[in-house]
């Protein structure tokens, strides 16, 4: 597995590949890989002959300056897993690599897709988004990349980006991963503490109720509202939203049956830590 610190070093890597006709997978990532960053590794290998994966802790995307200060580092595990799962090469950066030294990053408007939930709950959050994003798709040029559907409303953002200025890249959206009982696998679960491991359950305990409502939309607001409700009496729980959105342009979806597009999306700080999830409706 070759490793490259510069924009230099990865396109003589990249180049190289396609002038043996190889295809060019990526998966990018914030680092403290855990399973479900291999999964997506995984299917980027199965896709392509090379396959490039950053690690590279994205300050701009950042609201909450403790929440990059805490976030975790390991590269050494990284590199492990990264090569475990199927990478071929590893791209991290300097943060003045990709930046220059110049951390201000342009206003993105998509309109809901980078206003609504993610986007008012975590302000800037998508402009530092695709701001890193657009970067790393100009360095890498790669034929296909590969991202997680955990991040729901990112995914969405990313597609767009892709549309407008990558014409040709294929951006392919893969399965979340659970842990075993159920939680959404993310680098951030590391630091649930004692009891607040089990209350996170909450989360996808309350999409797989607003999913059993699927085939009936008053049922559903019913049940958002209930969830709410109970929400404001857990102890160590902040509910940010719960919704049933379409998942492509994440305007809420409010009446009729829901389409093959509908997702419940939740976001939450469940003792201080902030977590997301999600899941696609089924109405059979």
């Amino acid at each position: 597995m070759n490793t490259s610190t510069t924009i230099d070093e990865l396109k003589s890597i990249v180049h190289a590949s396609k002038a043996k006709g190889k295809r060019v997978g990526f998966v990018p990532t914030m680092g403290a890989l855990h399973p479900g960053h291999a999964s997506l590794i995984e299917r980027a290998a199965q896709a392509c002959e090379e396959v490039v994966v950053s690690i590279f802790v994205n300050p701009t995307q950042f609201n909450n300056r403790k929440d990059f200060e805490t976030y975790p580092l390991m590269m050494d595990k990284d590199l492990e897993v990264a090569q475990e799962a199927g990478a071929t090469v590893v791209f991290a950066p300097h943060v003045d690599e990709l930046y220059g030294g110049d951390l201000a990053v342009a206003p993105v408007d998509y309109g809901p897709l980078t206003s609504s939930y993610e986007g008012q709950k975590r302000k800037g959050h998508f402009d530092g988004v695709v701001a890193v994003v657009r970067k790393l798709f100009s360095a890498v040029e790669a034929d296909a990349a590969f991202f997680g559907e955990k991040d729901l409303q990112q995914l969405a953002v990313i597609r767009k980006l892709a549309e407008d200025e990558f014409i040709g890249l294929e951006i392919a959206g893969c399965p979340l991963i659970r842990e075993p009982d159920g939680l959404a696998m993310s680098s951030r679960n590391v630091r649930l503490v004692g009891e607040f491991r089990q209350t996170a359950l909450a989360l996808h305990g309350w999409l797989n109720r607003i999913n059993n409502q699927a085939c009936k939309p008053s049922d559903i607001q019913t049940a958002l509202r209930a969830i709410e409700s109970e929400a404001a009496e857990m102890e160590g729980v902040e509910l940010e939203y719960i919704d049933v959105v379409n998942g492509l342009s994440f305007e809420p979806l409010r009446d009729g049956p829901v389409g093959p597009d509908a997702f419940a999306i939740v976001a939450a700080q469940v003792g201080g830590v902030r977590l997301i999830d999600n899941c696609a409706l089924a109405c059979s």
